[in-house]
């Protein structure tokens, strides 16, 4: 018997929907509540089960077409799965001997509140062999970069999304012919016999780099495959050290284009030379993390109420303990002592004596957080990120030290996780590693208040009726006014002066 797939009703004031991904084809067996296809609206992603086991005969609403409450998307034929071995024959072009099967290559869920996501770059080309859960391509959100492994082992056999596509969750990426195979790289170079070292197969953010310092693919050596060039190769080659020496393939590097014999010439060869003078301009597309961090910035600025008091911190203390201790600190926990872990813990403090610091606007709600979630700014290749200490007022100084030195890591790497950049209750952020004396940080919604650490600088203070010299930094902080009065801001901040002045008073909790 043939039952109807349908669309389910849809959630209040949605008027329709997207075929967002179908997880079976035609012809494959296929058992009751099994999900079938999924459906985006506006609000949620809802999920399509079989009514009963059977085969899944058609398919009536493809992938990207719009759809109502109750249309029909397919049939199933109602039974046991005795047809299935029918439905290859018909559904597998110019199937081989070895009747390979063809697996998809599909877009991952995307994190909660990102809608898309952008193709960055494909670490394989059709014809490659591949093994099972080899990463073949990179997708970047405005968050993350999600790295897609291959569902089986096999060969590459073709790529739908091409680096620098929009894509959504479920979207077919490319597909594998699962099994071993000969490949067919032959297929694979360019027109005109170019490399990919000439930069057709690189990836958006190292074109982005390359554009950014007026750079030809020519110039640099790729140590990628296939001589493919990676952003290490542009960064080494910027810091002087990676231009004809790279040593990987200087048979595929073109001569420099360095005779400028005629000011308005240009070579047959290269694409577009930068005009020469000192009134040049490079139109560089935004990344999607920058765009996103723009776009929070702009938000914060028009959302809320923000103000920034400041004071200034003596460091002396501190810096007596750390060079008192840290020898004995980093062989205790393995981890080197710094100031930014003080400042954790008695920003800690600080919260648990002044609530609305730690909270955040809902509506009309204000909601107090019962738990102090720290957010560190830590800078990337691709921009500002803010990882999130869970549970800070729990975590000893060795533990903040060493959760910090794995987030700084993963930066690097572009490895942070989603998980590790949402929430968080509160934010610390410190300008003084890049040399700032003073600045007002921008809140990072929806929290309330956000301290600005800053350079350390030797200064004359009068201490006892005397001028002495000591160590001093400046810290602020930035408020929204809608939650947090001026008072509890200014006496927050004085909180945090004295416990980093007098560390021993975080020991004590005093």
């Amino acid at each position: 018997m043939s039952i109807e797939i349908k669309v389910p009703a849809l959630p209040e004031s949605v008027a329709d929907a997207t075929i967002l991904a179908w997880q079976k084809k035609p012809g494959d067996a296929v058992r009751r509540d099994e999900v079938l296809v999924e459906v985006e609206t506006d609000k949620v992603v809802l999920e399509v089960p079989a009514p009963v086991d059977g085969v899944l005969a058609t398919i009536v609403a493809e992938e990207g077409a719009t759809v109502v409450a109750q249309q029909t998307l397919g049939t199933l034929t109602e039974g046991a799965a005795a047809s299935a071995g029918a439905a290859p024959a018909a559904s597998a072009p110019a199937a081989t001997a070895n009747s390979a099967e063809s697996l998809q290559i599909v877009a991952p869920v995307l994190p909660e509140s990102v809608a898309d996501a952008t193709v960055l770059d494909w670490r394989k080309a059709p014809g490659d062999a591949i093994a099972r859960d080899e990463v073949l391509v990179e997708l970047e959100t405005d968050k993350v970069v999600l790295e897609v492994p291959s569902p089986g082992a096999g060969v590459l056999a073709e790529i739908n999304a091409a680096t620098g596509d929009t894509v959504v969750a479920g979207a077919l990426l490319g597909t594998v012919t699962a099994g071993a195979g000969a490949a067919a790289p032959a297929a694979v170079p360019s027109a005109g016999g170019e490399s990919a070292a000439t930069g057709g197969a690189t990836s958006p953010s190292v074109r982005n780099l390359m554009a950014e310092h007026g750079l030809q693919a020519s110039q640099i050596a790729g140590s990628g495959r296939d001589g493919r060039i990676l952003k290490s190769d542009v960064e080494a080659y910027l810091e002087g050290s990676g231009g004809a020496s790279a040593g990987g393939a200087p048979a595929a590097v073109a001569p420099a284009p360095a005779p400028a014999a005629a000011p308005g010439a240009v070579a047959a060869n290269e694409p577009a030379a930068m005009p020469v003078g000192d009134r040049t301009e490079r139109r560089v597309p935004m990344t999607r993390l920058r765009a996103r961090i723009a776009e929070r910035l702009l938000e914060a600025s028009q959302s809320t109420a923000m103000l920034t008091t400041f004071n200034e911190v003596n460091m002396q203390p501190i810096k007596d303990l750390r060079s008192t201790y840290k020898d004995q600190f980093e062989k205790a926990h393995g981890v080197r002592l710094g100031f930014m872990s003080v400042f954790v813990k008695a920003a800690t403090e600080a919260l648990k004596r002044f609530p609305d610091i730690n909270a955040s606007i809902d509506g009309d709600d204000i909601v107090y957080h019962g738990f102090c979630d720290i957010g560190i700014a830590v800078s990337s290749s691709r921009g500002l990120v803010v990882p999130v200490l869970r549970d800070a007022e729990h975590m000893s100084l060795a533990d903040i030290e060493q959760q910090i030195g794995d987030y700084a890591g993963k930066a690097k790497e572009g490895k942070l996780g989603i998980e590790d950049l949402t929430g968080g209750t509160f934010t610390i952020t410190n300008g003084g590693v890049f040399g700032s004396l003073m600045s007002t940080p921008i809140l990072n919604p929806p929290q309330s208040a956000i301290l600005g650490m800053h350079s350390m600088q030797d200064r004359p203070v009068a201490e006892n009726g005397q001028v002495v010299i000591r160590p001093m930094m400046y810290i602020a902080l930035s408020y929204d006014h809608r939650i947090v009065d001026g008072q509890g801001a200014v006496t927050f901040l004085k909180t945090i002066k004295e416990l980093v002045e007098e560390p021993a008073k975080i020991l004590l909790d005093i």
